[in-house]
C-alpha cells in the first residue's frame, strides 16, 4: 500500500495535513443508569491516530447506558479539507451477513425453514454436495464451500485495484457468483471444520428468495430496517451510488508507474451481493445490534442458536452470522467486521448488554486500519 508520505506528495501536503476531523459530540442516552465515564478526549485522539496513519477518514459512535459519543477524524475526500461527518454513510461489507442471518433465523422461527434443512432441498442441483450441506453449515461457515472471491477464476478478473476500477459498473447475479466455485471440491466435510466463505451467504440469499418469493433485500427491509426505523441503511442491489453525506473510499492504482489514489466510492456492489453489499451509518448499526442482542428480532431458541459459536483460528469465534471475541479486559463482544473496496468497518456490542462501538474507516496509509481499530476496541471496552 502507498505510504502516508507518498500520499501527501500526491494530494498536496498542505491540504491534507492541515485538515482535521470534527470534534466528538457527547449526548445523553435514553437510559439513565450510569456507566463508566467515556474518555472522550482519548477516543478522539484514537480516531485522529487512525486517520493519521491508516485512513483518509474515520468515524465512530460509542453508546452505553449513560451517554452517546460520536466522533470523526481525517477528511472525507482527498485533496480537500472537508471533515468527515460522524453521521456519514459508508459501505459495511460483511456486516451484511448479520442482517441476512437474522432474516434466515426469523424464517426458522416461523417454521418456514429449519437449521438442518439441506441446501439441496431449497436449491436443487446448485452444488453437487448440496445434499450434505445444511443451512447451519452455511450460516456458521462450516460448509466447506470454497470462498468465490478466492477462486482463480475470480482473481483472474479482480487481480488488482486497476481491475476493480475497470469492472466497477459490472452487474453480477447471485448465480454467477456461485458459478465461480462450480467444479471445485469442498474444503472439508461439512460440519467438521471452519473456513470463512462469502459463497455461503450468497447461497443463503438465494434460499431466502426461494422460500419467501421475494429477494433477501426486500426481506431485510420488511423485517429489520422498517421496524427499527433504520432509514439510513440500504441494500443497494445494483445501484452504484453512495448517497447522502459520506466519506469517499480509495484504491491504490498504478498510473504511468506511479501509485495514485483512485476514488472507488461509486461502484456496483452486486459483486458482493448477500455477502457484503449493504450501506449504513454508525448509529443505525448500533441500533440494529442492540435490538438483535436484546432479543427483539429473534425468538429465544433462534437467539440461542445464533450465539452458539464455533472456534476459529482467527481473533474471533463465529456464531450464526455473528462474530464473538474477548477483548484484553475480558469483556465478551458480539458483532461483525466488514471490508469492501475502499471501506472498512467494525460493529461490537458488549455481551453484558452494555457498551457499543461502531467504527468505519476509508483505508489509506502506512498500516492496516485493523491494527489501530483493534486498539480502539480494547480501549472502548476496557472494564
Amino acid at each position: 500500500m502507498i505510504t502516508r508520505r507518498a500520499l501527501l506528495e500526491i494530494v498536496g501536503a498542505g491540504g491534507l495535513a492541515a485538515a482535521t476531523g470534527i470534534g466528538g459530540l457527547a449526548t445523553p442516552a435514553r437510559a439513565a443508569t450510569p456507566g463508566r465515564t467515556l474518555d472522550t478526549a482519548g477516543l478522539q485522539a484514537a480516531l485522529d491516530d487512525i486517520a493519521g496513519s491508516a485512513a483518509v477518514g474515520v468515524l465512530a459512535e460509542v453508546r452505553d447506558s449513560a451517554q452517546v459519543w460520536r466522533g470523526a477524524g481525517g477528511v472525507s475526500r482527498l485533496g480537500t479539507q472537508q471533515p468527515v461527518s460522524a453521521a456519514g454513510r459508508f459501505r459495511v461489507g460483511s456486516i451484511t451477513k448479520s442482517f441476512v442471518a437474522t432474516v434466515v433465523l426469523q424464517l426458522i422461527g416461523e417454521g418456514r425453514l429449519a437449521l438442518d434443512d439441506t441446501l439441496q432441498r431449497w436449491l436443487p442441483d446448485v452444488l453437487p454436495d448440496g445434499v450434505r450441506i445444511t443451512l447451519r453449515h452455511l450460516l456458521q461457515h462450516t460448509s466447506g464451500v470454497v470462498n468465490y472471491t478466492n477462486t482463480p477464476s475470480f482473481r483472474a478478473l479482480y487481480g488488482s485495484a486497476a481491475d476493480v476500477v475497470r469492472l466497477r459498473n459490472r452487474t453480477w447475479t447471485p448465480r454467477e457468483l456461485v458459478a465461480f466455485v462450480e467444479g471445485l471440491p469442498l474444503l472439508f466435510e461439512p460440519g467438521t471444520s471452519w473456513m470463512y466463505s462469502n459463497t455461503n451467504f450468497v447461497l443463503l440469499g438465494l434460499v431466502v428468495e426461494r422460500v419467501t418469493g421475494a429477494d433477501y433485500a426486500a426481506e431485510i427491509r420488511r423485517r429489520i430496517l422498517r421496524p427499527l426505523g433504520l432509514r439510513c441503511t440500504q441494500v443497494p442491489g445494483t445501484d452504484p451510488l453512495l448517497t447522502g453525506v459520506h466519506p469517499h473510499g480509495y484504491l491504490p492504482v498504478a498510473q504511468d508507474g506511479v501509485i495514485e489514489p483512485v476514488d472507488i466510492t461509486v461502484f456496483n456492489p452486486s459483486v458482493a451481493g448477500a455477502s457484503g453489499e449493504m450501506i449504513s451509518t454508525a448509529t443505525d448499526l448500533n441500533v440494529y445490534f442492540r435490538a438483535l442482542l436484546d432479543g427483539r428480532l429473534l425468538g429465544p431458541a433462534e437467539q440461542e442458536q445464533m450465539l452458539t459459536a464455533w472456534p476459529t483460528p482467527r481473533d474471533y469465534d463465529y456464531g450464526l452470522g455473528l462474530m464473538t471475541k474477548l477483548v484484553s479486559g475480558g469483556t465478551r463482544l458480539w458483532g461483525h467486521s466488514g471490508e469492501i473496496f475502499g471501506y472498512y468497518a467494525e460493529s461490537w456490542t458488549a455481551d453484558n448488554g452494555g457498551r457499543q462501538l461502531t467504527v468505519a474507516a476509508t483505508p489509506w496509509g502506512d498500516i492496516d486500519p485493523k491494527v489501530p481499530v483493534a486498539d480502539l476496541v480494547d480501549a472502548v471496552f476496557e472494564p
